[in-house]
């Protein structure tokens, strides 16, 4: 088993879905847990609590919002002032879908802040400290659309693009820090198609509607084009993999773009 004890993880978009079972995932190892997202006093108490339970040591709420760089900067300062990052989980993510041409501009910059910008932000405050310390992991949630492109979602699929990009390119910076005795620095993308979350639901609707409201035929409808399992991933199967990911025995493991997509891109 992955024994994280004495390592502290911030994952950004934790209060639910992804984000929270990756969290639980890393928690359940003995990892310290930075919790954050867009949540209430009580939404962010049970989700650091679900954390404890889980197995954390402790687990603290650190608010931000991931469009403004100066707030992403007082996180990161924050969580270090707490324990430091040794993992970085970059999980948050937005998405809206319309034909390019009907794109909002003002849309198309909020998903690139939060879904690309922000994690550029998040990276550049981590990885010199975990340079320093010869250990630290980066898992960068992308997209099945960093790696190919859909209609209607132009910001979405450029930001994911940008991102495994991104992490080729820090991925190679830090490739020599630390050594395999320390668990070296690495950083990988993470790339899901069709999983269980919410982020999805607005497209599940819009397929059921054929159907008479029938989700299970939406569902089946929406993955028959693309993802050939047919089959939703679950976010845990994405958590399970995040804490693979982190654990000293990934140290060779870097500036890779991880399909979890049902064979999606192997077609």
């Amino acid at each position: 088993m992955t024994d994280l004890s004495g390592k502290t993880a911030l994952v950004t978009g934790s209060v639910q879905g992804i984000g929270m079972e990756i969290a639980r995932a890393l928690a359940g190892a003995g990892a310290r847990i930075a919790v954050h997202g867009l949540a209430g006093d009580e939404q962010a108490r049970e989700a650091c609590e679900t954390m404890e339970k889980a197995g954390a040591p402790a687990a603290e709420f650190f608010p931000g919002d991931l469009r403004n760089p100066t707030l992403i900067r007082e996180m990161m300062a924050a969580v270090h002032a707490w324990g430091g990052t040794d993992i970085l989980v970059n999980n948050a993510g937005i998405q809206h879908t319309a034909p390019l041409g009907e794109m909002p501009a003002e849309t198309f910059e909020q998903i690139m802040a939060v879904n690309l910008h922000a994690c550029f932000h998040t990276m550049q405050a981590a990885l010199p400290e975990m340079a320093r310390r010869g250990y630290g992991r980066v898992v960068n949630i992308a997209s099945v659309h960093g790696l190919v492109g859909s209609v209607n979602k132009a910001p979405y699929v450029a930001a994911k693009h940008g991102l495994v990009g991104l992490s080729k390119v820090a991925a190679l910076e830090y490739a020599a820090a630390g050594e395999a005795a320390k668990g070296g620095v690495t950083v990988n993308c993470i790339c899901p198609g069709w999983t269980e979350t919410v982020l999805i639901e607005p497209q599940i609707a819009a397929r059921a509607k054929a159907f008479g409201g029938d989700r299970d035929k939406g569902v089946a409808d929406l993955l028959s084009e693309k993802q050939p399992s047919r089959r939703l991933s679950d976010p845990s199967e994405i958590g399970a993999l995040a804490l693979w990911l982190a654990s000293p025995v990934a140290h060779n493991v870097t500036g890779t773009a991880i399909p979890v997509d049902g064979g999606w891109t192997a077609q």
